[in-house]
């Protein structure tokens, strides 16, 4: 099986995207999404910046690489009424079954960036969208402080080194790289801003239950504590991710875990 898919398949992803769906429901907010537009949501998970969209009246296609959150984000969709949202299975690095120049807007928060070929990504997003359309990246920032860079921090130490010749999803975090990939695929410089942003993960439960979430529903922190487990280790990579919990929490309310994240947003009008 295709590594990336296997990865993503692992666990249940829904559990932390339903951490996630009022920030999801934020950025979209902002998008300038308008009835009638087109829109391809790669990456999307089970539809947590799909929905919005789709309630905004656009014509939503959200395309990922698990099944299990291709069938998820279909049953979120019925059970919403929102008939212009569909899911499908796809490979971002491989979009041949979707016509050129389809779209008038690509979007992909912390999907596509988790893809394992970015420039192929990049090209692929650039064939899709309309002239003067725009996409919209949502990308994790390598070294960041926040919470995810740090969650993939500390996992990263726990497991093998990576396969060679493989490319971080985190190099999708550094403007001069996302500027290196849409220019390979024929975007100038000009035509891409690269802005800081913050993204809220809103937990009702403790750092400790949430830190449970991720161990148990989460490819990536999954892997992490299977490799952990393997040299005795478990252990102190639970206790690592629970102060990192406390430390990035700013709720008030010890059953409540909220933390922002900042990520890189990456526009670029085609």
């Amino acid at each position: 099986m295709n590594p990336n898919k296997a990865l993503w398949e692992k666990g249940d992803f829904t559990c932390i995207a339903n951490t996630m769906r009022q920030s999801g429901e934020e950025l979209v907010a902002t998008l300038g999404v308008v009835k009638g537009m087109k829109i391809l949501d790669l990456g999307c998970g089970d539809g947590t910046t799909a929905l919005p969209a789709a309630s905004m009246g656009a014509d939503i296609l959200g395309v990922d690489i698990a099944t299990n959150l291709v069938e998820a984000g279909n049953i979120r969709a019925k059970a919403a009424g929102l008939s212009n949202c569909l899911f499908q299975e796809g490979d971002a690095c491989n979009l041949s079954e979707l016509k050129d120049k389809s779209f008038d807007m690509v979007v992909s928060i912390f999907g596509a960036m988790f893809a394992p070929k970015p420039f192929d990504v990049a090209k692929e997003m650039v064939r899709l969208t309309k002239p003067g359309g725009k996409i919209v990246m949502g990308n994790w920032i390598p070294g960041d402080p926040t919470v995810v860079a740090q969650i993939l921090r500390i996992s990263s130490s726990y497991t093998p080194p990576p396969p060679e010749g493989f490319i971080s999803p985190m190099t999708w975090g550094v403007e001069n790289n996302v500027i290196e990939r849409f220019g390979q695929a024929g975007i100038s410089k000009e035509n891409i801003t690269c802005a800081k942003d913050s993204f809220t993960f809103r937990a009702a439960c403790s750092p400790e239950e949430y830190v449970s979430m991720f161990k148990n529903f989460y490819g990536p922190t999954m892997n992490a504590f299977e490799a952990a487990e393997k040299i005795g280790k478990a252990a102190a990579l639970q206790q690592e991710l629970i102060t990192l919990f406390h430390n990035q929490n700013t709720s008030a309310s010890a059953d409540t875990t909220i933390m922002p994240a900042t990520y890189l947003r990456v526009t670029v009008t085609c």
